[in-house]
């Protein structure tokens, strides 16, 4: 029987000795399939998805005897080698094709006892779908991982684990940087970087993981034993695959279940305080809040320009501990990274880390491309990459750090409403230019929200009705997203006005005019670079983000946090 999340303990407890049986509550689906040793040996399961995920847990399988089918519907370079390479070392079958999705394959002419599935295989998928019907389990690889635990021999890890629709990569990696630097093997995994299969087989073994989880890997992730566990935010997105908001919400929520020590929430996101007061947690286990605010007691946050822990401290009453400041970020602390850092600092204190780690965690950490990345500043204008805010949410939070912007944004919309979003940022808005193939709703939502606000791009005209496109519009919304992106930039260099941050943070989806959104993000540097390099004496050209650049910003930089 579990618990709810309360003030309990003061300090996680000892870690586990190895070879040590671990207090933990047993699954309900097949309680049998527990650690190295148990039943695997013969078991007949399909995995569905050779992408890395699909080929660790494929692997795995084979390595522990289980008879193993692959299915993926794709046929390109990748899946052929990964094919190869399963077949050498033992899997029964690899399945390459669409044509074979559309049933639950046999395992040697016999039924599937278990299927391992890939994030990306949706729960209405024919295969899926079928192993539902026939009351087969339908586990994530990361529910194996668990199950399994470190290879004989090897140290157990604790685990620390974090979802959210929005951060989920910055905090783990900010989280992995802490754990090293207070001396732990650790590594990020889960959804980023390295599988969390590889993770426990690694010879040596890790003190710790720090797992980011997608919604769809805790959709089909039954039950976790972590140290602690954190929703970063929760807003919609995914609602097509998750069925709705609701049933996205509750994957994401699974996250909590069962956490020994510390079930860390957003307290400024209220949706993730309330699933922390719904999960059935182990006793003693502790609800901690994080907040870019001056925090209460039991909370991590921001006094001034310090962030304090008021939360793993014996006299947190009336003491804060202090674990940063926000120069320790560097050139910019945007409020989101801040957020982030402290949700990455609260899962670290739980299981231990001291206060000076969680410190050099911060300042030793470097942001990945694309995420609230400095391009150039010229004429006391910031140029600043943001095409990872791929949805309102994330658009907010960038937007957010920054007072005065001129807003490049637009896209593919998915499906989403804007009108939140613009009635948040509207006032620090000067001016707007939507790239996309068809922005309309986002343009709407300004006109309606912030009428006040000039916006370039997003109407409809030429063959979508509405008359003749002004020839920069047209640009705007061409199939070339890399004319689109200079277009953009071109527009922006005319209308931002010193102390303005022009910032590309699209709200959308690229896939109508880029690649991905690292290419959009990259067109965006592209275009920025030429720009300065046609302004020459005088201009201060930062480029990808560095030490050096890093410092020369911070020496430029109006200061806006």
């Amino acid at each position: 029987m579990g618990a709810h999340a309360v003030s309990g303990a003061l300090h996680p407890p000892a870690p586990q000795e190895q070879g040590a049986p671990q207090d933990r509550r047993l699954p309900v689906v097949r309680p049998d399939l527990l650690g190295w040793d148990a039943g695997w040996e013969g078991l007949r399961v399909v995995v569905t998805g050779l992408g890395v995920s699909g080929f660790a847990a494929a692997d795995t399988l084979a390595e522990l005897g289980a008879r193993v089918v692959v299915v993926d519907s794709g046929t390109g370079e990748a899946q052929r080698r990964y094919a190869e390479t399963l077949e050498l070392v033992g899997v029964v079958e690899v399945l390459l094709g669409a044509g074979h999705t559309a049933e639950l394959p046999a395992v040697e002419g016999e039924p599937a006892e278990l299927v391992v599935t890939s994030p990306g295989w949706r729960p209405d998928a024919p295969i899926i779908a079928a192993a539902l019907r026939q009351q087969v389990p339908v586990w994530s690889e990361v529910e194996l991982a668990w199950r399994l635990g470190a290879r004989p021999g090897a140290r157990q890890p604790e685990w620390l684990v974090l979802t959210g629709t929005n951060g989920k990569t910055t905090t783990v990696g900010l989280l992995e940087s802490m754990l090293r630097a207070d001396g732990r093997r650790a590594v990020a995994c889960g959804n980023v970087g390295t599988p969390v299969l590889d993770a426990i087989r690694d010879p040596e073994g890790f003190e710790t993981l720090a797992v980011e989880l997608s919604s769809f890997q805790l959709h089909y992730t039954e039950l976790l034993d972590p140290v602690a566990s954190a929703v970063l935010n929760i807003a919609a997105d995914h609602v097509d695959w998750h069925g709705g908001f609701e049933q996205y919400r509750a994957d994401k929520a699974r996250i909590f279940e069962n956490t020994r020590v510390a079930c860390v929430y957003n307290a400024e996101d209220l949706a993730t305080e309330q699933m922390v007061a719904e999960a059935d947690v182990q006793e003693g286990c502790r609800a901690i809040g994080f907040t870019t605010a001056t925090p209460g007691p039991s909370m991590l946050g921001v006094v001034d320009d310090v962030l304090v822990d008021r939360a793993f401290l014996a006299e947190r009453h009336r003491q804060a501990l202090e674990i940063g400041q926000l120069a320790d970020f560097g050139p910019m602390a945007p409020q989101h990274l801040v957020a982030n850092a402290l949700a990455a600092a609260a899962l670290a204190r739980a299981a231990g880390v001291s206060p000076e780690a969680v410190r050099e965690g911060i300042r030793a950490y470097e942001p990945g491309e694309h995420r609230i990345q400095p391009v150039a500043k010229s004429q006391d204008v910031l140029w600043v990459n943001d095409t990872k805010a791929t949805n309102p949410h994330a658009a907010a939070a960038s937007l957010k750090s920054f007072q005065d912007v001129v807003w490049i944004a637009g896209g593919l919309p998915k499906g989403v409403v804007y009108d939140e979003l613009v009635v948040e940022v509207a006032p620090r808005l000067r001016q707007v230019i939507l790239l996309g193939r068809d922005s309309s709703q986002l343009r709407s939502s300004l006109e309606r929200h912030a009428p006040g606000v000039p916006v370039v791009g997003g109407r409809v005209g030429d063959d979508g009705g509405g008359g003749p496109l002004p020839a920069l519009e047209r640009r705007l919304r061409g199939e070339d997203g890399a004319d689109a992106m200079r277009a953009a930039v071109e527009a922006a260099v005319e209308r931002a006005e010193p102390d303005q941050t022009v910032l590309l943070a699209p709200a959308a989806a690229s896939m109508d005019q880029f690649a991905s959104y690292g290419a959009r993000g990259e067109a965006f540097i592209e275009a920025v670079a030429a720009l300065m390099d046609r302004r020459h004496a005088g201009e201060a050209r930062l480029g990808r983000p560095g030490p050096a650049h890093a410092e020369q910003a911070e020496q430029e930089r109006t200061e806006d946090r």
